[in-house]
């Protein structure tokens, strides 16, 4: 065989190969899932929240923080600075309020992406914990939240080498967490661009304190949310190109040993329990492929996804809201109190409906 044929024989193998990662990748994020409206009374659009609310969490006495303004590589998120929102679910207005930032904080290259809060048990203060991705590198912020004031106190900021892709973060104690990182590169041309269509389980779990970081559970296409039990003896993880969540149990040395996974059929993002009941709230791209190839006449849906009893050997999977769009554009985090629920997104406006 000639030189030319030769060539001939590699090109038609890589494109051979380009096809069968595409046609791979298609299948992941279910390109080809249809929606079925399933809409819910009473769903009202939360005010000043019109570029995104990627993630929300709520304390107990009905306080949610909300991050907003995300800067994401590809998506349609808007030129706009990172802000933290506090929602008082307990005011009837439902008006979410911008929290004060301190003054020695780069507000111009903030951009929040998952966030956790821990309440301190003895003296019961309030911190929370963002993922920031200055220059679309990875970091995390701890702040101290004031509510007299309205207003977060900048503590440290937390870089290592281990936490170069991080997505969400789970708060264990004062100054210690687990966070995912959805990709294995850092660098934004090999995550965007190449690690998608190699679609390989690299991505993990990292276990941080001052005295010690590691790798506490790996294997994930594309780890995403992480949220604890009540009982604090389980950890949860979404991979969203596997989807599933995943059942981790936490060891004496925090690493997390696998118990089980659940298949939840669509494309989850952030996880947030109920602290009473235990259950499991999504918010879910039901269609993943229209979130990478956006079309604003075929917008990306969004889908509410709750599992009760995921702990016995048969866990409910229910979807509670489906929209296909028009109403609320890529859903990535859901969750309830005193039934109401909160829907948030990447880059499109926040909804409250009442559940019943």
């Amino acid at each position: 065989m000639g030189k030319l044929g030769l060539i001939s024989l590699a090109v038609a193998a890589l494109a051979a190969l380009f096809g069968e990662r595409i046609i791979n990748l298609r299948k992941r994020t279910l390109a080809t899932r249809e929606l079925t409206q399933h809409h819910l009374p009473n769903c009202v659009t939360l005010k000043n929240l019109d570029y995104g609310s990627e993630d929300i969490t709520i304390l107990r006495d009905g306080l949610a923080f909300i991050s907003a303004g995300l800067q994401y590589p590809g998506l349609s998120a808007k030129d706009v600075t990172g802000k933290i929102f506090i929602l008082d679910l307990q005011d009837p207005r439902m008006k979410p309020v911008e929290l004060r930032m301190p003054w020695n904080f780069d507000l111009e290259s903030f951009n929040p992406h998952g966030i956790s809060l821990y309440t301190d048990p003895s003296d019961n203060t309030v911190y929370l914990f963002v993922v920031n991705h200055p220059q679309y590198k990875s970091q995390v912020e701890l702040f101290r939240f004031v509510e007299d004031e309205l207003s977060l106190v900048h503590l440290k900021t937390i870089k290592h080498e281990l936490l170069h892709s991080v997505n969400d973060i789970h708060a264990v104690g004062v100054d210690c967490f687990y966070a995912t990182n959805d990709h294995y590169f850092a660098t934004d041309f090999l995550k965007f661009l190449v690690e998608p269509f190699l679609a390989q389980p690299w991505g993990n779990v990292v276990y941080y304190s001052p005295k010690e970081v590691k790798v506490a559970s790996e294997g994930y296409y594309m780890a995403n949310g992480i949220n604890i039990s009540p009982d604090k003896r389980h950890m949860y993880v979404v991979d969203i190109l596997d989807h599933n969540v995943h059942v981790l149990e936490r060891k004496k040395d925090n690493v997390l040993a696998s118990v089980k996974t659940v298949a939840v059929g669509s494309l989850c993002d952030n996880v947030e329990v109920d602290p009473e009941t235990g259950d499991l709230w999504l918010g879910c791209h039901p269609n993943g492929w229209k979130v990478f190839m956006f079309d604003h006449n075929d917008p990306p849906g969004s889908e509410v996804i709750r599992i009760q009893n995921i702990h016995s050997d048969q866990p409910v999977v229910t979807q509670v809201y489906a929209d296909d769009g028009h109403v609320i554009i890529g859903s990535s985090v859901a969750t309830t109190y005193e039934g109401k629920l909160l829907i948030g997104t990447v880059f499109d406006k926040a909804l409250v409906c009442d559940l019943k």
